[in-house]
């Protein structure tokens, strides 16, 4: 793995919920993925109607996506956002560095970001790039290589660190936020 690859994500707060989720093939991690679809898809629509009584809306949802080359990263993406009513061609954002998504999901529109970072040399391309605007609009943000932004991502929602074990996938899932925690209670 090349050095710019091995920089480490900044250190996190406790997190508010872990679970562990053994995906053994491919199937698992596409039934995870259409969970947390599911999940998100229901925080979102409860958002919505407590908009109208306590003027809270959803505000978006930052997930970060850790492991090595090959661990399902985006596997879990494509699954989500299909689960979501995607019905394209899902791109790795390896070279474009952002794919965006306008989907109309059961609780309404809602527009995911999915990044890749992995090329990023320094932090300051993440700055420089533009993209906080992205996580500035209630929407669902799925970011790839996180640590290559340093620590100006800041805190995630929800952290999803795959690891290879044996055929399979282990899927360590951590909420940092109180939409996290809802978010992951959900899957």
């Amino acid at each position: 793995m090349p050095a710019a690859q091995a920089r480490s994500t900044p250190t996190l707060p406790a997190a508010q919920l872990e679970r562990r989720f053994e995906l053994p093939d491919e199937d698992a991690t596409l039934a995870f993925g259409q969970r947390f679809a599911q999940a998100l898809d229901s925080l979102r629509a409860k958002s919505e109607a407590s908009q109208s009584i306590h003027n809270e809306r959803f505000t978006g949802l930052q997930v970060q996506l850790i492991g090595d080359l090959g661990a399902g990263k985006t596997t879990l993406v494509r699954a989500t956002l299909r689960a979501l009513g995607h019905e394209g061609r899902v791109r790795s954002p390896t070279y474009t560095l952002v794919e965006p998504y306008s989907l109309d999901t059961k609780s309404g529109p809602l527009d995911v970001y999915h990044f890749d970072l992995y090329r990023f040399a320094d932090p300051a391309e993440w700055a420089d790039a533009g993209f906080r605007e992205y996580f500035d609009r209630g929407a669902v943000c799925l970011v790839e290589w996180p640590q290559q932004a340093g620590g100006l991502l800041g805190v995630p929602d929800l952290e999803f660190a795959l690891e290879i074990e044996g055929e399979g996938r282990v899927l360590i899932a951590r909420a940092f936020s109180d939409t996290g925690k809802t978010c992951l209670e959900r899957c």
